[in-house]
């Protein structure tokens, strides 16, 4: 694994909370970690595990995998590819399964393409053990 890369990752962090409009506390209660841990992430003291990680990216409706990136978890990709995913996580006009509709579509779509390396890798915590793909949930083709 590589080092994580803090200091980035707490300017991002704090970033992305500003830009949800939220309060280091209404993030902290979100996500389900202390205020003085929350704190300590965004000024670069403490290293978040990839669960911690999760849990932001949830509250804050981006993806895993933009924070995994940031920390140094995972080697950045398809930049463009993790952007597209983070703005339509973001979008507030789409509800949650119609956001994850359009992500399966796009990666479909990329991977139709002969981009399917791109599509993000299965990292500590996610729930994905196996990729077997069986989510209940997905469109059937």
């Amino acid at each position: 694994m590589a080092s994580l890369n803090v200091g980035n990752l707490g300017g991002f962090l704090r970033e992305q909370r500003r830009n949800a409009q939220l309060s280091l506390r209404q993030l902290a209660d979100a996500a389900g970690v202390s205020n003085p841990y929350l704190s300590q992430i965004e000024r670069g003291l403490r290293k978040p595990s990839a669960d911690i990680l999760q849990q932001l990216a949830k509250a804050l409706r981006i993806s895993a995998e933009t924070l995994y990136v940031q920390a140094g978890i995972l080697d950045e990709r398809a930049p463009e590819a993790a952007e597209t995913r983070s703005v339509i996580l973001a979008d507030p006009s789409l509800d949650e399964r119609q956001k994850q509709v359009l992500i399966q579509i796009y990666e479909s779509f990329r991977k139709e393409n002969g981009l399917d390396a791109d599509a993000p890798a299965s990292v500590p915590g996610d729930g994905d053990e196996g990729g077997t793909g069986d989510d209940p949930s997905a469109p059937q083709s």
